[in-house]
């Protein structure tokens, strides 16, 4: 049993893969891209609206999540140092506790990304139809449309890491733009009148500070982009750790600044009950009604460079259990530096779940599994924190650094509460279900773990 302990070999790739023309590792720009890019998905463009009805004391609660966030960046990035495995919470958790619990992050991490996708692929659609009035006029064409937001990535994932890095890229400088345009060029036109109250519901400041930081706690979701991808990132010894503190860095000052300048600009009154609050900002700044259409342009550019991300990540994990034998062998076919199957399995799974979307109008059942997702997330999260506090207790001197335990052992157990905030964020009945769902996968592995066993009889 004690070789179930034992951290996973590094990958190595054959070496006609690595020679591939099209399949490039990351460097740290693209790296720290990934990571911006699948932290900011579309839902920054309704933040602001989501908490203001708690008053400016939202950008208090937004403060407490970013300095988790970052604790558990910095976790991730101490992780990815001595585990430069693509694979990221799943190759952490497999190290400290053994082929169960890596499965449980790795499963876990799956049903996040395929449901998650289809749910951007869903929400990409209503802004697309801003854009293209026609992709609204029936059900079955806004269907066309959201498997067509997944499908571009998707084959632009099966082109090759190298086409990948140039779409998140592009994807980012563009999406940023406008977002900065409004964080930055905003506070120029900032008028503290329009902020409303500092407090704007009977809470207490701390029941308010929690019921906003519910709203905003998946906003964070996605700062182990680069860990997962890590087999793909130059040197990732050096470059996911920085990536990942650089990326969820940039997503914050993003968020803050956003959400700051667009309460200075629309008044409190109308923020609460905008449905485009970015939209507002923009017509607030320059005046005419064109905000619409750059922010529907920035918010479909941002979901699909989203997407464009997360079809990655949603192949890697499985890929790496695969490799370990916990997830079924044809999940290890890589070409031009990509998880073929596991991207295509993937989207075939996302759009099956769009088209039953579509088809029975089944929003509640929709909405459900993807509130599930938010609960299933933070899994990886915390088996992740939690082999970090084990390997700091438990003398493994190979995998701690003595002059920077004490600080170590703050930052994993910030990150660790930073993760059970988000579980207990999610709800009761996010919770309850997300269990059921996790559990399915018990099933799975009884499955894989007797093949394994077989196998080595």
């Amino acid at each position: 049993m004690s070789t179930t302990l034992q951290a996973p070999a590094p990958t190595t790739e054959p070496a006609a893969e690595a020679a591939s023309p099209h399949a490039r590792r990351f460097g740290l720009p693209i790296a720290t891209c990934l990571v911006m890019g699948n932290i900011i998905g579309g839902g920054i463009f309704l933040l602001p609206a989501s908490v203001a009805p708690f008053g400016t004391i939202s950008l208090v609660a937004f403060g407490v999540l970013t300095a988790g966030a970052i604790a558990l960046a910095l976790v991730f990035g101490r992780l990815a140092e001595r585990h430069p495995q693509t694979g990221g919470p799943y190759v952490y958790a497999r190290a400290a506790f053994g082929d169960f619990a890596g499965f449980l992050a790795a499963w876990s991490y799956w049903i996040t990304a395929w449901v998650s996708n289809a749910a951007l692929a869903v929400a990409a659609v209503g802004y697309l139809t801003v854009l293209f009035p026609a992709a609204g006029a029936h059900k079955w064409s806004m269907c066309l449309a959201a498997l067509a937001v997944q499908w571009l990535p998707a084959l632009a994932n099966l082109a090759g890491t190298r086409y990948v890095g140039a779409v998140q890229v592009i994807a980012t400088v563009l999406k940023f733009a406008p977002l900065l345009l409004v964080a930055v060029g905003g506070l120029f036109f900032f008028d503290p009148a329009n902020l409303g109250p500092f407090r704007a519901t009977d809470q207490s400041a701390a029941g308010a500070v929690s019921a906003a930081a519910a709203m905003l706690l998946f906003s964070y979701l996605g700062v182990e982009s680069a860990t997962v991808s890590a087999g793909e990132v130059r040197d990732p010894a050096r470059n996911v750790g920085r990536a990942t503190i650089l990326g969820t860095a940039g997503a914050a000052v993003v968020y803050l600044l956003g959400t700051l300048a667009v309460f200075g600009l629309v008044a409190h009154e109308e923020l609460v009950s905008s449905t485009a609050p970015f939209t507002d900002a923009v017509n607030a700044m320059f005046g005419g009604t064109w905000g619409g259409t750059v922010v529907a342009c920035a918010a479909v550019i941002s979901m699909l460079g989203a997407l464009n991300g997360w079809t990655l990540l949603s192949a890697q994990t499985p890929y790496a259990a695969a490799k370990d034998g916990l997830f079924p062998k044809a999940f290890e076919t890589k070409k031009r530096g990509v998880p073929v199957v596991g991207v295509v399995v993937t989207v075939a799974l996302a759009s099956a779940l769009t088209v039953y979307n579509y088809t029975l109008g089944a929003e509640g059942v929709f909405e459900s599994l993807v509130l599930i997702t938010t609960f299933t997330a933070t899994v990886p999260y915390l088996l992740a924190t939690a082999a970090q506090i084990y390997f700091l207790l438990s003398g493994q001197r190979e995998r701690v650094h003595p002059g920077r335990l004490a600080r170590d052992g703050v930052l994993a157990a910030l990150a660790f509460g930073f993760s059970m905030w988000l579980v207990a964020g999610s709800g009761y009945a996010a919770v309850y279900q997300g269990v059921l769902f996790l559990f399915a996968g018990v099933l799975v592995y009884a499955a894989m773990s007797a093949r394994k066993t077989r196998a080595t009889a």
